[in-house]
């Protein structure tokens, strides 16, 4: 973990160079160093794991010698383990709701504690101490936050390698779950996790109901294909709720348009049994790209968001 927070923050700072101080444009500097960063990693996987004696390759590593901690909730679900007796029984809705609740109190990771508990650690420290505020300040209008006094520029570095640090500590994540390293295990969840960020309108609780559903999405398709088909029932539900909004709003085209895509997943739930499995692969991304279109109307990034500053400019 302190490995993976360490040069997540290194991989943060150099962006913070590059954008922050020589102003090099954000989206340009995160795709090189995505490049670099693979470049990297496969360097020194042939350099620890190519004749390892525990094992590994070039594209892989040894697995790792002991799972991370996890613990159960006692009579919940561990020792007289209620839940899951409850579960057994087969009770219709009552043995569903006991086997998920389950799942959310045993073999819970430490790790994942950790990651829930940021939620309303991050609300606090952005919306309710002086930092956050000049964060914030900053993200939204860094001239006005210069003539207060603010340190733009070492707030901006800050705030860059701790979101550096974040997403190392998400690599680590997926190593705990998957008990080794492979090359490109990370594949692609760094850009669903931004477009989580912006479904969640830059706010940490809509960030943590985006998080949710694509994590969700992305945990069914790793276990069922035909699963993955229940999505579709879901999705023309939502989008029903969404047409009835919209027309409600006096916005016909929107809610036609709605209702034409829900009434299409209403008949994909119908008559089909399986998806292909390059589609099953691709749900979380189809995920995001469908829920990205219905909420791009009601989002508002920080005005500065992405901006070069440079002192005494405007």
């Amino acid at each position: 973990m302190l490995g993976g927070i360490l040069m997540g923050a290194l991989g943060g700072l150099l962006h913070a160079v590059a954008t922050v101080t020589f102003g090099v444009d954000h989206v340009i500097s995160g795709v090189a160093i995505n490049i670099l960063a693979a470049g990297v990693v496969r360097f020194l996987s042939e350099s620890i794991y190519v004749d390892n004696p525990a094992g590994g390759g070039v594209t892989q590593s040894p697995a790792m010698s002991s799972r991370p901690p996890t613990f159960s909730l006692p009579v919940l679900s561990s020792g007289p383990d209620l839940l899951g007796k409850l579960e057994n029984l087969h009770w219709f809705l009552l043995s569903d709701l006991a086997g998920v609740l389950r799942g959310f109190t045993n073999g819970v990771g430490v790790l994942t504690v950790v990651a829930v508990l940021m939620v309303p650690g991050a609300y606090l420290l952005l919306w309710r101490t002086a930092f956050g505020l000049r964060v914030r300040s900053c993200g939204e209008n860094p001239a006005a936050a210069d003539s207060l006094g603010v340190p733009v520029y070492r707030l901006k570095y800050i705030a860059v390698v701790i979101s550096g640090s974040l997403a190392g500590l998400g690599g680590v994540f997926l190593v705990f779950i998957a008990n080794i390293y492979r090359e490109g295990q990370t594949n692609g969840r760094g850009f669903i996790g931004l477009a989580a960020l912006i479904f969640g309108n830059w706010r940490p609780g809509g960030l943590a109901a985006g998080a949710g559903l694509f994590g969700f999405a992305d945990a069914l398709q790793l276990r069922s294909r035909t699963g993955v088909v229940a999505l579709l029932l879901l999705v023309a539900i939502l989008l029903l709720a969404v047409a009835v909004v919209q027309g409600a709003r006096g916005k016909i085209t929107q809610a036609v348009t709605a209702a034409a895509f829900a009434a299409a997943s209403l008949v994909g739930y119908i008559v089909i049994d399986e998806l292909p499995e390059g589609i099953v692969s691709f749900t979380p991304h189809l995920t995001t790209l469908l829920v990205l279109s219905l909420a791009s109307q009601r989002l508002r990034m920080p005005k500065a968001d992405g901006l070069v500053y440079r002192r005494g400019e405007h």
